[in-house]
């Protein structure tokens, strides 16, 4: 697979910056299918920056309920947490 197809968007939440600004760590949604290597690489070639590390969580998807009906699902997701090398940093993040 492409970087491309491996990293899907950003997360900006008030979290991820509170986790980018602590721990050296920026989040991104991914391809189900994508395993840590894959990400790593394509951090690596996407922003040209050192990779230490990649966690991965994944939430499965769950049943949406209105009024005790169940009304449809909500989609599940897969999040790598990057950790990058100390002094590399992703321009996209800076000044959010």
């Amino acid at each position: 697979m492409d970087y491309t197809q491996i990293l899907l968007r950003p997360v900006i939440s008030e979290k991820a910056t509170f986790v980018k600004e602590e721990d050296g760590q920026v989040i991104f949604y991914v391809h189900d299918k994508a395993n840590k290597i894959e990400i790593r690489k394509a951090v690596e070639d996407a922003f040209k920056v050192k990779v230490t590390g990649v966690n991965v969580v994944r939430r499965k998807p769950m049943p949406r309920t209105k009024f005790g009906k169940v009304t449809g699902k909500v989609p599940g997701f897969k999040k790598a947490y990057v950790t990058l090398a100390e002094g590399d940093k992703i321009e996209l993040f800076e000044g959010v």
